[in-house]
């Protein structure tokens, strides 16, 4: 439940948008864009259009299984200052990081107050969870093409390879705490089942999940 903001005075959009592209078997490009934004006529008598306070990209490059950024890009589109630009290089230095667990204090520390830009270091902690969401898109996309070729025996992974694909998730939420059952679930050698966007949305395309887990798994 959500509360109702019909009638209230508009004051600020702040929108992050973060996308993921293949670069190869293994490394992936995260693009990351901080866009805000005030509403027409808030500060400007009789602008018609909003207003766009700032307007920052980053481009990382990252290398799996390890996760590390092998190439980062920092772009200034829209900002307050002359002086905002004069950062960017400063970002030189999340080149060797490994954006999985430990990244957003890696860049506290590193990009925290007046050793970085607030929206920017704020951009980078949003862009991390979707490279951990990459790893299983990399998976279901390899698995998806190989699917169309001949089909791939398949070896039983072993249950320590099992906790290594899963090992990203661990602690991060409640749902995937250590001790918890979806854990244990995945140490007992079961797997925990397709997300429930994707049973619904194979339901409402005709789509049996168990044959399509099996036809991923050949």
């Amino acid at each position: 439940m959500t509360i109702d903001d019909s009638g209230l005075e508009p004051l600020h959009v702040r929108a992050y948008e973060v996308n993921a592209f293949r670069l190869s078997e293994a490394e992936i490009l995260l693009r990351g864009r901080v866009r805000d934004t005030k509403p027409a006529g808030l500060y400007i008598a009789d602008d018609p259009e909003p207003m766009v306070i700032h307007n920052m990209t980053v481009d990382l490059v990252v290398k799996l299984p390890g996760m590390e950024i092998t190439r980062a890009e920092v772009a200034f589109h829209v900002n307050p200052h002359e002086q905002c630009p004069s950062i960017i290089g400063h970002y030189d230095k999340l080149v060797g990081l490994s954006i999985a667990r430990g990244f957003t204090h890696k860049v506290r520390d590193l990009f925290g107050g007046p050793r970085g830009c607030t929206h920017t270091s704020a951009l980078l902690q949003a862009m991390a969870p979707v490279a951990i969401q990459c790893i299983w898109s990399m998976q279901a996309s390899s698995s998806a093409s190989a699917s169309q070729d001949v089909h791939i025996t398949r070896t039983k992974p072993s249950p320590e390879q099992r906790m290594a694909a899963f090992a990203f998730n661990l602690n991060t939420c409640h749902v995937w705490d250590e001790d918890g059952a979806q854990v244990a679930l995945v140490q007992s050698g079961e797997t925990p089942g397709l997300p429930l966007w994707a049973t619904r949305r194979m339901a409402e395309l005709g789509i049996d999940p168990a044959e399509w887990e099996a036809r991923m798994r050949r």
